[in-house]
């Protein structure tokens, strides 16, 4: 009896990890969930100090490229830089935002309008940025991923102009979803549970914030980054072609109550 080879999920596919800080990061987890399914992985670094963390996951520096999405002529040489080295690509997970720590805190009244325009940039603009650069990049069929909160639809106290960003990136999404469909590129967005990360320590009386997550979770646990990582295979897979413009929770229930 002849025994057939089982293809693992994400077989052959090239995907793009943009954000990946530490082994805490929903990015990382992200990364392993495709790494376990058989994917091959690029990473993006803004710097030479997230270069230096990254490393000490990606022991591979070859499959490390810069880029700063504050900086379009950036982001166009990090894709000449992947088109070069690694051809075309099947997926991008977007898991970057950005916002200065003084404006995570009090009355979003308060925000500065620089504050505010950065957050805006990073978190949410540079989500069109991306696609825009990498459109000559990604297959046909391909899709893009990006992270957004429930910030983004109540007003989670401290949040305040991320909470405004990621509200804005999930809009973009629809619209990018729109755009993108006739380039055989599908745009999701997973709006993933609070979790213990470097970006969620920025937000003032954050163990708060992850204590009353939890308990609002259907069985009183915290969602994973693994748990979060595995919506991402599935939406960088095939099996995700009529998943399109949507945003997927993945907070064990919290958007519930």
């Amino acid at each position: 009896m002849e025994v057939k080879k089982v293809e693992k999920l994400l077989s052959g596919k090239k995907i793009l990890i943009m954000g990946a800080a530490n082994k805490r990061s929903i990015a990382w987890g992200c990364a392993q969930a495709m790494l376990d399914n058989g994917a091959e992985l690029i990473f993006t670094y803004q710097n030479e100090r997230l270069k230096k963390s990254l490393l000490r996951l990606v022991s591979n520096e070859e499959r490390l490229v810069e880029c700063d999405v504050s900086k379009d002529e950036s982001i166009a040489q990090a894709f000449a830089t992947i088109s070069e080295k690694f051809g075309k690509i099947d997926g991008i997970v977007h898991a970057i935002a950005f916002a200065k720590k003084d404006e995570l805190a009090g009355d979003i009244m308060n925000s500065s309008r620089e504050g505010y325009a950065l957050a805006q940039d990073i978190s949410a603009y540079s989500l069109i940025a991306v696609a825009k650069y990498a459109i000559k990049l990604l297959k046909n069929p391909a899709s893009i991923v990006t992270l957004t909160y429930f910030g983004s639809e109540r007003a989670i106290p401290n949040y305040n102009v991320m909470g405004v960003a990621k509200a804005a990136l999930e809009a973009n999404v629809r619209y990018l979803a729109r755009d993108m469909a006739k380039y055989g590129v599908r745009v999701n967005a997973i709006s993933a549970g609070a979790v213990k990360t470097l970006a969620v320590t920025g937000v003032k009386d954050h163990g708060e914030l992850l204590r009353i997550s939890e308990e609002r979770t259907v069985d009183g646990k915290s969602v994973t980054t693994k748990e979060i990582g595995g919506t991402a295979a599935f939406l960088v897979s095939d099996l995700s072609t009529g998943v399109v413009g949507d945003t997927i929770y993945v907070d064990k229930g919290v958007h519930l109550i």
